[in-house]
This record gives structure tokens, sequence and C-alpha cells, in this order.
């Protein structure tokens, strides 16, 4: 494993940023990484929108998650034009919080989110239009064209059917601690590096949970089978063995289009916070 980085207002703000980093940097499937830029989005602009959040994150000690949301994605659209990290904000902030708590971090971040309030709500409904994320539609209740009235859990729970990381929210993060991060320090242990371990656990991400993005642009039944395909790759080994190598560059090629309709993006930002864990845990 990595260094640990200490869990003071500084050290969780360096571990989110260094998680950004890492993630985007390796070679998951359909994503942007060192080695493929989409004709809109490029390695660079992730590199500076990580660089980008960690002075709201320095706040983490005395603001909620709502304004250091609101901070981040401010500060990032100063200096790049598309929404790169909206969805890792929304996994990053309240992990950030519960981070600086002493004791278990689940359990500290059970508290955070159930302190949330309509105000978090609020800054957040303002950081998703500023971020102007893609694929939202309109939402019966709670959508973020209007003012909300309910918490920002309870607008996430309303969310939870389309969305993953709405539904973390609800379940304390159960992607996240439950599947993301005993995977990755699994991957750890046996990886020749560290950017073959993400990519296992992107993999593994995205083979137990359909990626929402995905199914928000493409549908429920093509999120089903890009995770089957992902499944098929863990079966041959993943980034462990010459096939499952193999099968991981079919799966790349078969997730790209000009149009990125088939980016697994949801899944690369609970990646971001599953290497977030990783940082500050162990």
């Amino acid at each position: 494993m990595m260094a640990r980085f200490p869990r003071t207002t500084e050290g969780i703000a360096l571990a989110a940023q260094a998680a950004c980093m890492l993630e985007v940097s390796a070679p998951k499937a359909g994503n942007v990484s060192r080695l493929v830029d989409f004709a809109d989005t490029r390695l660079e602009d992730f590199l500076i929108s990580a660089l980008a959040i960690g002075p709201a994150l320095t706040r983490a000690d005395r603001a909620s998650v709502g304004p250091i949301i609101l901070q981040a994605v401010q500060d990032t659209r100063k200096l790049v034009s598309t929404n790169t990290n909206l969805g890792i904000l929304l996994l990053l902030a309240p992990l950030a919080k519960a981070g600086l708590g002493t004791g278990d971090l689940r359990e500290n971040l059970r508290e955070v989110l159930s302190a949330l309030t309509v105000e978090d709500a609020r800054q957040v409904y303002t950081a998703i239009r500023l971020a102007q994320a893609g694929g939202l539609g309109h939402a019966p209740q709670a959508d973020v064209a209007e003012e909300p009235h309910l918490t920002l859990r309870a607008a996430m729970s309303l969310a939870q059917e389309r969305d993953s990381i709405a539904r973390e929210y609800v379940t304390d993060f159960a992607i996240t601690f439950e599947i993301g991060y005993p995977t990755l320090r699994e991957a750890w242990r046996t990886a020749h590096d560290s950017a073959d371990a993400i990519v296992q656990t992107h993999l593994t991400l995205l083979a137990h949970v359909p990626d929402t993005l995905i199914a928000r642009k493409c549908g429920a039944e093509i999120a089903g089978q890009v995770s089957q395909w992902a499944g098929q790759v863990l079966d041959a080994g993943g980034v462990f063995t010459e096939p499952g190598r193999k099968a991981l560059a079919d799966l790349d090629r078969a997730l790209r289009d000009e149009r990125h309709t088939l980016n697994p993006g949801t899944t690369a930002d609970l990646t971001v916070a599953a290497l977030f864990l990783a940082l500050v845990c162990d």
C-alpha cells in the first residue's frame, strides 16, 4: 500500500487530491487516463481539477458538506470548462469531514450524513447547475432545477434508484466501504503497481454496480450489459493474467466512441472514493 496521509485538515485535503490524480492516471476501460484523452476533456483537465479542490476541502473542519462542494465546483470551473469532478466531490466532501474525526471513519460518516440540512441541499443544487452535469434529465421530485425543500440526504434518497452516488448517501457509502475499498486493498497486495490495483478495482465496481451515468444516457439494459462485460474480464483474471489483460483491452475498445456514451464515469468517481479511504485508513 501507499503511504498513509494524516487525518488532519491538510492531510485529508492532500489525500483527496492524490486520490483524484491516481484514479485518472490509471488506464481504466472507457475513461480518460494518462494513455487516452476525450475530444473535449483531457488528462490535464482532471489533474488541474484535482489541484483546484484543495482549498475547499481544507475547510472540512468548519464547513458543512454543501458549501464544500459548491466552493470546490466554483474553484474548478475557474480553471476547467467541463464537468470533471462533480460526482467525485459529492463523494469526497462527506468522506473528508468523516476523516477528520477520531475513531472509525464509517461511524463518523453516518453522523455527517445524518446531520445534512436543507441548506446543504441548496448549495449542492447550485453546484450541480454550475457544473452542468450531463444526463440528469428531469426528476418528478427535488429536481435540481428547482429550490430544494428537503435535506440533502432526503433528496439523495429520491434519486438513489437512478444514481449510485445518491445511493451512497442513503446506505452510508455501502459501495465504497463494502466493494471498492476492500477490493483496492486486496488488489494493492497483489498488483505490480498502483495503476493495476486501481484498474482492477474499477473493473470490480463496474461488474457489481451497473454504471448509472451509462444507464442515464443509454438505458439500464445497456448499463447491465457493460457490467456483464466487466465481469467477463474479471473471470479471465483481470489485470493479473494475460487473457484478462486482452479482455480488458477489448472492453476498453467496446466502451469508446466519439460521443463517449459508454464512459463509465460514475464508476470512476466511486474508484476515487475507494482510493481516498485507502490513503487515509491504511
